[in-house]
């Protein structure tokens, strides 16, 4: 997942947007997404962005193009902002709801043209919006099924930054599935690199309890300026995750409002690690949400802060909480996984 970053970008006033949609048209262009795919692409940004400058004044966006596990192009946006919110996102989320002087698609056509589309909002906090939109499925929805972890990833570079310092990485193995998060020391080329190698060594060890798995990532990034890091493995068939990590990636498991956070051993992967380190066994309950995020999130959050949220995918989630804690001084990663 080497640069699987979202790019960010300020939105102040309607000088912005014929830029922005520009930027992204040129990303999408050199893609295989049909004429018609694309033209749908730019209705959902266009709606979007009109919907920051008229009713919060400005935001935030994150967007990025990748692959998804079939290999197939995916394009995702997220909008954020704090303006003056809207408790009544039911009634607009209708499909040609919408303001004058806006396109007159409404919040309903965004649903209706993406693969993936929610919208959370609450009076006097603001707003974060999250869209996916599948380059070849136009009429799929995505949704999750039973006994399936659904995990999403808000990783932003330090402003002025090319690449990432923060890596993360997932692996399937027989009846588990292994994540990775990481932390390169510092910010830039050198973070990235040791990262990448970490992300390298995970992908290519034979090991899989999370202890011996770093232990190998140890020895692979000695050359690096290290890193710390977590991995955590949930098993389907114990319903039991296995948790281990090294220095300052922060990881908490919430079963409904109550946090639970999983300690991590001191040290630098790759310079100094404990000569011995075991994994924390944790049993799932269905609807178990877990949080692991670097230290360019600030730690004192709650997911009491935000009313309703755990009725909400992930991704917007990671929004709400990117968006009143992110330290903005450093490189930004934020993953959430709901276990089904």
């Amino acid at each position: 997942m080497d640069n699987n970053f979202f790019f960010s970008q300020k939105v102040e006033d309607r000088s912005y947007l014929s830029f922005i949609k520009r930027e992204i048209h040129s990303l999408i262009s050199k893609t295989e997404f049909s004429s018609m795919r694309a033209g749908e692409l730019d209705i959902v940004v266009s709606e979007l962005l009109s919907n920051l400058i008229k009713h919060a004044g400005g935001g935030e966006i994150f967007y990025k193009l990748s692959k998804d596990e079939n290999n197939s192009k995916v394009f995702e946006i997220y909008c954020i902002d704090s303006g003056p919110g809207n408790n009544n996102m039911g009634k607009m989320m209708k499909d040609g709801a919408s303001s004058s002087n806006t396109l007159g698609h409404g919040l309903g056509a965004i649903d209706r043209l993406s693969n993936f589309f929610q919208i959370y909002s609450v009076a006097g906090w603001g707003t974060v919006a999250y869209a996916k939109i599948l380059m070849d499925q136009a009429q799929k929805k995505i949704v999750q099924t039973k006994n399936e972890i659904q995990l999403e990833t808000l990783q932003v570079c330090m402003p002025g930054e090319e690449v990432c310092g923060d890596g993360y990485q997932l692996r399937k193995i027989n009846d588990e599935i292994q994540i990775f998060l990481g932390d390169g020391l510092g910010h830039g080329p050198n973070a990235h690199e040791a990262v990448q190698t970490a992300i390298e060594a995970f992908n290519q060890c034979a090991e899989t309890e999370p202890t011996d798995i770093l232990r190998f990532m140890h020895q692979k990034v000695k050359k690096t300026r290290g890193l710390v890091g977590t991995i955590a493995s949930y098993n389907y068939t114990k319903k039991e995750w296995k948790i281990c990590g090294v220095g300052n990636i922060t990881t908490r498991l919430y079963e409904g409002l109550i946090s639970k956070k999983v300690m991590s051993h001191n040290g630098i992967i790759g310079l100094n690690i404990p000569s011995f380190m075991n994994a924390h066994v944790l049993t799932n309950i269905d609807y178990q949400h877990i949080f692991m995020y670097s230290d360019g999130i600030r730690n004192h959050w709650d997911l009491h802060q935000y009313p309703t949220i755990l009725k909400y995918a992930p991704p917007i989630i990671a929004a709400a909480i990117f968006k009143d804690n992110a330290r903005r001084n450093d490189d930004m990663t934020l993953l959430v996984g709901k276990v089904n």
